[in-house]
């Protein structure tokens, strides 16, 4: 959605627009069917975290039990409730302007109502735990609000943007750690240095000869554990500070760097070696994923494919 925000020329020139429009509206079809503002309760996981990861086979197969959990006055989520909110009003932005006003308006109803319960009832969930385990809500709470007050140009919402911003460290831009991104969303409306500032000083940290690894070839690898997730969110971030007049040049340069190389730019087994599957000519083969590993229909599926030594007969685009 962020993207669509910012650089919609380009999903324009690709001829990508409507197929993101159709492809951002099914998650938030989900977000409004999963809070309630009538009993205040927001479904936020369904399935169990050890079960799921137990079980090997086709998601459409699974028989075990996929229990709910809500987040709600009693039982707070501040920082899922905070983070779906914004979602809903950066996609009441964006089906407002492709012309959808009633749609826009059911999201952005649903965005403030879910905000207000957030605002009102603090307090992290730990039910995706160890999974998922959430460091805080402020950072959630500053994106929401900035997003709110760009659908409404209401300033309290900007007010609150202001309260909940965070100018710690910030070891990534990630599902967790949003707080680089308030900083630079908060300077493009305010135009305040102190937030251009904190995220010029995530992205020293970040760019080379900071405190981030770097590959042989040049990635940036910030954890073992999703490298390239970190190396993206990173490289889109740069683009738009970049688009906000921050180091232009240097962070539009390294973030293309950083996206070309994940897409095959790189010298990674033997070269052109793309870490998007299905992307180019060489990429992942044994993706740790159910769907792909399976066989087709009417074939078994079950921990055989994930112990085979063999290509996914499914490619995962």
């Amino acid at each position: 959605l962020w993207s669509v925000y910012t650089f919609k020329n380009g999903y324009v020139e690709a001829k990508q627009l409507n197929l993101m429009y159709d492809m951002v509206k099914w998650p938030l079809d989900y977000f409004l069917k999963a809070w309630n503002p009538t009993t205040k309760r927001l479904t936020v996981q369904v399935g169990d975290g050890d079960a799921d990861h137990n079980y090997w086979g086709r998601p459409e197969q699974m028989t075990m039990a996929r229990p709910c959990q809500v987040v709600s006055a009693s039982s707070p989520g501040s920082d899922i409730a905070a983070e779906t909110a914004a979602a809903l009003a950066l996609g009441a932005i964006t089906f407002k302007d492709k012309g959808d006003t009633t749609y826009s308006t059911q999201l952005l109803t649903a965005a403030e109502s879910l905000y207000a319960f957030a605002k009102a009832n603090r307090g992290v969930f730990n039910g995706a735990s160890p999974f998922y385990v959430s460091s805080g809500d402020r950072d959630e709470l500053c994106e929401a609000s900035i997003w709110l007050y760009r659908a409404t140009r209401n300033a309290q919402y900007l007010n609150d943007a202001k309260s909940y911003s965070d100018n710690s460290y910030a070891w990534a831009f990630s599902w967790d750690d949003k707080k680089v991104a308030c900083q630079e969303l908060l300077y493009e409306e305010t135009k305040t240095n102190s937030y251009r500032d904190s995220v010029t000083a995530f992205y020293q940290r970040w760019l080379p000869g900071g405190d981030v690894s770097y590959t042989p070839c040049g990635l940036a690898w910030r954890d073992q554990w999703g490298t390239t997730r970190y190396a993206a969110n990173s490289a889109f971030l740069a683009l738009v500070a970049a688009e906000a007049g921050i180091n232009t040049a240097q962070y539009r340069k390294w973030a293309i760097e950083q996206i070309n190389y994940i897409l095959g730019d790189n010298h990674h087994n033997g070269g052109c070696f793309s870490f998007e599957i299905g992307h180019g000519r060489k990429y992942p083969q044994q993706p740790h994923h159910r769907g792909a590993s399976c066989p087709n229909m009417p074939a078994a599926c079950g921990q055989a494919q994930l112990n085979a030594n063999a290509p996914s007969p499914q490619i995962l685009y």
